[in-house]
């Protein structure tokens, strides 16, 4: 069955940006205050769903990023790739210390190739999932640049040279849905079809989606056929039940957000008004999906009267998954086995390299499986296809 397993096309991974990404596309005037690297010792923990840290003499030597006022170190947890399950633990890390695929593409290459990797798309990390770092920022000319300086260094440099093995997944300005849609099709002029967005915006004190502040930036993702990929924690706000609950509560709920998520989208009616919008949910899982589907429907079929939804959803909630919505997985027996009502156009495979819950090196044996069970069309579609088809890829053409 290995042998057969067809070669990965993954849209979770996450690139580790080099210390000078910023440095080598910033003003001069700017290198005082961009995004830059320094190296020292801190120390850090992950409880009730939150990650705290601060420099400490007696603490982990640790590459951080420092931009503004900002002092953010580079952990294990998302360069484990390489480590022992049990050396994967939250503490600092440096850039010797990684593994060279997290930050080289090159290497990135190799790795892949070790994995049965012919494709995947990487989901920022200093900047965080969807770039709420530049967000957050207090000089916005600086965001504006650093958010375009990183979609450069994403598309020429991480992706430039890959022959279409790396997917480039750019950010976009958060603060402005006029920038942002400005953005999009900036990048969409060269070959972009994937833009990363937070799954619950008002968590980071933005619009929710239920009004029409997203418009300019929605209508060019439908235009240029660029997907909106959310990943799990885009909302800069994990799942947790307690400011003490210990980090396995939240790892448990990961798929929390990504679920409420859907069900905003599925009721806000832009699915409706833009048919050929797209949605990816990235390291959420799938096997809750056909429960909030059939909930989602249920809810529309009873509740119209007082729902809140009017007319903008002319029909069922499920429609609009199957037709434009796209979940992932990278271990997830219980949606496989479900996986007619998950959507067999809707599901694709990850590999999450370098995280912690990457099963690199291992993936193409995780997933044959998973999919053992599988009829091989299907499984065609979970590993490459569906990645194809989202991210209108070049691949078996």
């Amino acid at each position: 069955m290995d042998e057969n397993f067809p070669k990965i096309i993954s849209v979770d991974d996450h690139v580790i940006e080099h210390g000078r990404v910023w440095l080598d596309r910033l003003p001069a005037k700017y290198h005082d205050v961009g995004p830059r690297t320094i190296q020292e010792r801190g120390d850090m923990k992950f409880v009730g769903g939150v990650f705290s840290y601060e420099p400490s003499d007696d603490g982990q030597l640790c590459d951080w990023w420092l931009y503004e006022d900002k002092k953010v170190p580079q952990t294990r947890l998302s360069a484990a790739a390489g480590f022992d399950r049990d050396e994967v633990k939250v503490t600092g890390i440096t850039y010797e210390e990684m593994r060279k695929g997290c930050w080289d593409p090159k290497a990135r290459l190799e790795d892949m190739d070790a994995n049965w990797t012919e494709a995947q798309m990487c989901f920022p990390s200093f900047p965080r999932f969807c770039g709420q770092v530049f967000m957050e920022a207090e000089d916005k000319v600086l965001s504006d640049l650093c958010v375009k300086a990183y979609n450069d260094w994403m598309v020429e440099e991480w992706c430039g040279d890959s022959n279409g093995r790396l997917i480039p997944l750019t950010i976009t300005h958060l603060w402005d849905a006029d920038l942002a849609a400005a953005e999009v099709y900036r990048n969409a002029a060269r070959g972009v079809r994937a833009v990363c967005f937070s799954e619950i915006p008002p968590y980071l004190g933005l619009p929710s989606i239920h009004n029409d502040y997203w418009e300019p930036f929605f209508r060019a993702c439908s235009e240029t056929g660029t997907s909106i990929n959310m990943h799990i924690g885009s909302s800069s706000k994990m799942p947790s039940t307690s400011a003490d609950a210990p980090a396995a509560v939240g790892s448990t709920l990961t798929f929390g957000n990504a679920m409420s998520s859907m069900t905003d989208w599925l009721f806000s009616g832009w699915l409706a008004k833009l048919p050929d919008l797209k949605l990816a949910y990235s390291e959420g899982q799938i096997g809750w999906i056909p429960y909030i589907l059939e909930r989602a429907d249920n809810v529309w079929e009873e509740n119209r009267a007082w729902g809140g939804f009017g007319d903008k959803v002319p029909e069922p909630p499920s429609t609009y998954y199957y037709r434009q919505i796209y979940g992932c997985f990278f271990d997830d027996v219980y949606g496989l086995e479900n996986i007619e009502k998950c959507g067999i156009e809707n599901i694709c495979f990850e590999t999450d390299y370098p995280h912690s819950d990457s099963t690199w090196p291992n993936s193409r044996e995780v997933g044959a499986k998973l999919m053992r069970d599988l009829p091989e069309d299907v499984i065609y579609k979970l590993v490459r296809g569906n990645a194809i088809k989202l991210l209108d890829l070049d691949f078996d053409k």
